[in-house]
């Protein structure tokens, strides 16, 4: 019987509730989803599906960069992007003190189950909003600093790929063990971009353009855990 069970297909959907923490350097995140996946292939072991995410993300005198992507990249083209080459000549950098930003996104997700215990997967935050803190900044430009008393969090999210992004988004690599029917848990790589724009002091980019939004990548570690319907 025990054979029999191990061999047979596994469920049609996976639905499951799933809490997460991060951290990395001077910086960290929360997470809380709910996330509705269908299983596909013959036997079931890879999944895709879709997900609402709410992730808060805190630190402490952090960097953002020049965040519109045709200054800060090589190439706009969507998804090539990714790879291009870096403008770092168009960068300025916007150090907030505190930033604070809570994010609630839909979020796209994809995994594989290796067998009935083991699986890994990815997923990415696609539409939503954000709010949050206010929080003073510094804007450094050409060695000028420049003081931002109230530096917020843009209200809409969108996925665009790469620097064409625009807002906070979380995306995930992940791999999870299932204890039992019901209770798995995660190890998480967290890549997020957090933005934060300015109302007083402004970038004015070489080409011209007035620049008031600013992007910091997150690259953080943590853990999650996962219940079952």
């Amino acid at each position: 019987m025990a054979a029999s069970a191990q061999q047979s297909p596994l469920p049609h959907i996976n639905q499951f509730a799933d809490g997460a923490g991060t951290i990395g350097s001077s910086e960290g995140s929360v997470a809380a989803s709910y996330v509705h996946n269908w299983r596909l292939g013959k036997k079931r072991k890879w999944e895709a599906g879709l997900g609402l995410r709410y992730t808060g993300y805190f630190g402490t005198k952090k960097d953002f960069r020049t965040a519109p992507g045709r200054l800060a990249r090589s190439t706009t083209t969507p998804f090539i992007i990714v790879f291009a080459g870096q403008k770092t000549e168009n960068w300025d950098t916007l150090t907030v003190q505190r930033p604070f930003i809570n994010s609630v996104n839909l979020s796209v997700n994809f995994g594989y189950n290796f067998n009935s215990k083991w699986s890994g997967g990815f997923n990415i935050d696609l539409i939503g909003f954000s709010f949050g803190r206010k929080s003073s900044a510094v804007l450094t430009s050409n060695g000028i600093t420049r003081t931002e008393p109230a530096a917020s969090t843009p209200a809409f999210n969108v996925l665009l790929t790469g620097d064409n992004d625009y807002g906070s988004l979380n995306s995930e690599f992940f791999l999870k063990y299932k204890l039992n029917d019901r209770w798995g848990i995660r190890a998480i790589y967290q890549f997020y971009f957090a933005e934060y724009t300015t109302s007083t002091v402004k970038q004015t980019a070489p080409d011209g353009t007035i620049v008031n939004r600013f992007r910091n990548k997150a690259n953080t570690y943590g853990a999650g855990i996962a219940y079952h319907f």
